[in-house]
């Protein structure tokens, strides 16, 4: 599932092609994603133009001149390809909606493929606190709202592991399995201790490991384990550098004992029981 460093590096690459665009027509070939694409999703988009790509969470926003924003979620297997030129490229399966554009470098097609259609679209007025969607979400992990101090009064009342805290968006936003799991790793701290047994100290330490985590991650393009491309088609080559995530049973790149496998609300937990306690 694309988490937060695969949508930015979708956002970032996204930005530089469709930025300044207008959206010229939009087709629909499935309305059945995780919620039906709206009737009058087309009409609210076409001769729209692109002034702003923005992420929120996992949630692409592209800010429309018309003061509107479509919404995007790329879900467990989505993903958004820009073809530029006026060649159309052949549907394929799981091609959903497509949107021509005029680009300041001429026409484009950018596609929305989803084989599992997890993935949802929205458009919507106003302020983005007043989408349900966006409205409970958690401080963004890279911003300075994101610190040890927050952080250590927002999990003083919680009792549950912190592996599970870190994946709360409404605790911070974006911070998905694997890199929950690379992040615990390097700040030493066991998947499955209580989150309010933690100190502000040992917080401190993995409020910096998830910004340097997500960050590299975001370098190195995301992470490809199955479906996720770019923007341009491409995968990402952060799973390259993976600690622990993947690697139950391999030796710890620290200390060289085998990682453990766990499971956390029905995810996979990997980790070094010498090195996190």
């Amino acid at each position: 599932m694309p988490e937060l460093p695969e949508v930015e590096t979708v956002r970032r690459g996204l930005q530089h092609g469709v930025q300044g665009a207008r959206i010229a027509a939009v087709s629909v070939y499935d309305r059945r994603l995780r919620w039906p694409v709206a009737a009058d999703f087309e009409a609210a988009l076409i001769g729209a133009t692109v002034q702003d790509i923005e992420r929120r969470s996992k949630y692409l926003l592209f800010r429309l001149d018309s003061g509107r924003t479509w919404l995007a979620h790329l879900g467990m297997t989505g993903s958004f390809v820009l073809h530029r030129g006026p060649a159309r490229p052949a549907r394929r399966t799981h091609d959903h909606v497509d949107v021509t554009l005029h680009t300041p470098e001429g026409l484009a097609l950018l596609r929305y493929n989803d084989p599992r259609r997890f993935g949802s679209m929205h458009v919507f007025d106003g302020r983005d606190d007043a989408q349900p969607l966006l409205a409970a979400l958690g401080p963004e992990p890279l911003t300075d709202a994101f610190n040890a101090d927050y952080l250590h009064a927002a999990t003083r009342r919680r009792s549950g592991p912190i592996k599970q805290a870190l994946m709360d968006n409404r605790l911070v936003v974006g911070v998905g399995n694997i890199y929950a799991n690379e992040s615990l790793f390097r700040a030493g701290i066991h998947p499955d201790r209580a989150v309010n047994r933690v100190s502000r100290e040992r917080l401190a330490r993995l409020v910096l490991e998830v910004k340097a985590v997500l960050h590299e991650a975001i370098a190195a393009g995301g992470s490809t384990l199955r479906d996720f491309v770019n923007s341009a088609g491409e995968p990402g080559y952060f799973q390259l550098d993976y600690n622990v995530y993947g690697r139950d049973g391999q030796p710890c790149r620290r200390c060289g004992r085998p990682l453990k496998p766990m499971r956390h609300g029905g995810r996979a937990t990997v980790y070094c029981a010498h090195c996190q306690r």
